[in-house]
C-alpha cells in the first residue's frame, strides 16, 4: 500500500464564514503583481519563442469550467472571477492557489486509485502551468474577441440539476429557523411530509440552503427518509451497517456537495405517508439569520421502476462499542483509525465523500477482494473541512465489486501544531457532532446487483481488455 504520510497544505477553518475570511486574506496580495513587473518582463523574453498565453483565449475558458460556479456575482465565493478587470488584481494569488492545489477544491491524490469522475473540477498539470505562465508574463488580456461567450448560471433560487432533468417534481421545505448572532451550535431536526399518494421512484435529489445568508450558518443538512416498509438492511448489510432501521439517508448536503443523481436503472423508493426527517447543523456567525433548507426530488416517470435500489451508507473508519461510535485522538498526535465493511452481495459504488472535522487530514477507501488482493479505490490526501467534496465516479469507472468484498476505510487526524487551524493541539478529542469534536466516515452510495449482472460485467471487462491488447494494423 502507498505511504500516507504526506504533508498537507493549509488546513481548514472552523466555519464557512471564517473560511471566506481566510480566502480573502490568502488572495490579499494583488499589489504583488505590480511589484514583480520586472520579473514578469524577464520571463516574457524567455518565453518569447512560445505563443503568448492570454486571458481572453486561454485563461478565461479555464475559469469558466473550473471556478465560476462559485466565483461569480451571487456565488458563494468572496470575489467574482468572470471579467478580466475582476481577475487581474488577483493574478499572483491565483497562481499561488492553483500551484499548491488549494483551488479548485479537489483534494484527491492524483497518483493512486480511480481518476475518472463525473464532477472533476481539478486542473491538470498543463492547465496549472498555463495559468502560471500567464501570470509570469504579466497577465495580459489579449484580443477581447477571443473571449468565450459568457456562461449562463442558474439563479440563486434555481436548481443545478434542472438543466439535466428539468424542474423538480417535488420541493420539500424544512421550515424556517432563526439562528441568533451568538450562541452554541444547534442541530435542528424538523419533520416534513412528502406529498405522494402512490409509490414513486427517485432518480435524483438536490439540497440547498434557501437563501444566501443561509449558507453562512449551515454546516451541513441531512435528509433522512422515514417510511413504513419491511426492514431490508439486516438482509443486505452486516455488522453495525445493518443496525439502522428503515430506508436510511436520502441525502446529505455540505459545502462541496449539492446533489446525488443515480445511475441508469437505479434509484430510491418513496412510499405514501413518507416524511423527511431533517437535521440542520447551524452555527452563529455574528448576525441574526433566519433561513431554511430545501430538498428537490426528481422522479422517474409514473410506472417506470428501476431494477435496483441505491442506499447512502455511512462507512466508518472507527469502531462502535455498545452502539456508540468511538474515537480517541490524544493531544499532539497524528492518529490513524480504520473500519471494515463487508459487501454481502455484488455491488456498484457510486461515489466517495470523506467526512471529518477540523483535525481531519486524509481518508482512503480500499477494496479487499475475496481472493485476498487489494485495490485502492480513492485516497483524499489533503482533506479540507471547508469543502466536503463528493467524488462521483464516472459510469465506466465506478467500482463493481464481487460479493464478499471488504471495504477498508482508513482515516488520519492531525491533532498537532502542524495543523494551523487546530483549535487546541493540547486537547484530547473524541467522537462528537460539534465542529471541535471529530468524525471519520465516508458517505458512499451503494447499489447491490445480482450475481448474473456481476458476471456479465466481468465478461464485458475481459472482452474490452482483450480488444485493447489486440495489435492494430
Amino acid at each position: 500500500m502507498k505511504s500516507f504520510g504526506k504533508s498537507l497544505p493549509v488546513a481548514p477553518l472552523a466555519s464557512f464564514s471564517r473560511a471566506l475570511l481566510a480566502f480573502v486574506l490568502a488572495f490579499g496580495m494583488a499589489t504583488a503583481v505590480r511589484a514583480q513587473a520586472p520579473a514578469a518582463a524577464s520571463n516574457a523574453v524567455q518565453n518569447s519563442a512560445q505563443p503568448q498565453v492570454t486571458f481572453a483565449k486561454d485563461v478565461a475558458p479555464l475559469l469558466q469550467d473550473h471556478c465560476e460556479q462559485c466565483h461569480r456575482t451571487g456565488g458563494m465565493a468572496p470575489m467574482s472571477l468572470v471579467k478580466y478587470e475582476e481577475v487581474r488584481p488577483w493574478a499572483r494569488a491565483i497562481k499561488q492557489r492553483v500551484e499548491t492545489r488549494m483551488m479548485p477544491p479537489w483534494h484527491l491524490d492524483k497518483t493512486v486509485g480511480i481518476q475518472n469522475f463525473q464532477n472533476d473540477i481539478s486542473l491538470s498539470d498543463e492547465q496549472i502551468a498555463m495559468i502560471s505562465r500567464w501570470v509570469d508574463e504579466g497577465a495580459p488580456l489579449g484580443n477581447p474577441k477571443d473571449m468565450p461567450s459568457p456562461k449562463q448560471w442558474p439563479s440563486d433560487d434555481g436548481w443545478q440539476l434542472a438543466k439535466q432533468f428539468g424542474q423538480p417534481d417535488l420541493v420539500i421545505d424544512s421550515g424556517t429557523y432563526t439562528m441568533p448572532a451568538h450562541g452554541q451550535d444547534v442541530w435542528w431536526k424538523p419533520l416534513s411530509e412528502i406529498p405522494i399518494t402512490e409509490p414513486r421512484w427517485v432518480r435524483a435529489v438536490e439540497i440547498k440552503p434557501a437563501t444566501p445568508d443561509g449558507r453562512k450558518i449551515m454546516h451541513h443538512v441531512l435528509a433522512r427518509l422515514q417510511q413504513d416498509e419491511p426492514d431490508l438492511r439486516k438482509t443486505l448489510f452486516t455488522g453495525t451497517d445493518a443496525d439502522s432501521n428503515g430506508p436510511g439517508m436520502l441525502m446529505e448536503w455540505a459545502i462541496g456537495k449539492s446533489y446525488d443523481a443515480y445511475r441508469p436503472n437505479t434509484g430510491k423508493l418513496l412510499l405514501p405517508g413518507s416524511h423527511i426527517w431533517w437535521e440542520l447543523h447551524l452555527h452563529s456567525v455574528g448576525q441574526e439569520i433566519t433561513s431554511h433548507a430545501q430538498l428537490a426530488i426528481y422522479l422517474y416517470p409514473k410506472g417506470q421502476e428501476p431494477k435496483y435500489r441505491t442506499y447512502l451508507m455511512s462507512y466508518t473508519a472507527n469502531p462502535t462499542i455498545n452502539g456508540q461510535l468511538q474515537l480517541d485522538i490524544p493531544p499532539n498526535t497524528v492518529k490513524m483509525t480504520e473500519g471494515f465493511h463487508v459487501l454481502k452481495y455484488p455491488a456498484i459504488l457510486q461515489n466517495f465523500q470523506p467526512h471529518m472535522h477540523l483535525r481531519g487530514k486524509a481518508m482512503a477507501m480500499e477494496a479487499i477482494l475475496p481472493d485476498g488482493s487489494t485495490q485502492m479505490l480513492s485516497y483524499v490526501d489533503h482533506f479540507n473541512f471547508n469543502w466536503m467534496t463528493n467524488y462521483i465516479y464516472a459510469d465506466d469507472a465506478a467500482p463493481v465489486l464481487p460479493a464478499g468484498t471488504v471495504l477498508h476505510i482508513t482515516a488520519w487526524h492531525d491533532n498537532t501544531v502542524n495543523n494551523p487551524n487546530n483549535p487546541d493541539p493540547n486537547q484530547w478529542v473524541g467522537w462528537g457532532e460539534r465542529t471541535v469534536d471529530e468524525m471519520s466516515h465516508a458517505w458512499v452510495n451503494v447499489t447491490f446487483i445480482t450475481e448474473e449482472d456481476y458476471q456479465s460485467y466481468v465478461a464485458k471487462k475481459k472482452s474490452q481488455q482483450v480488444a485493447s491488447a489486440a495489435p492494430t494494423r
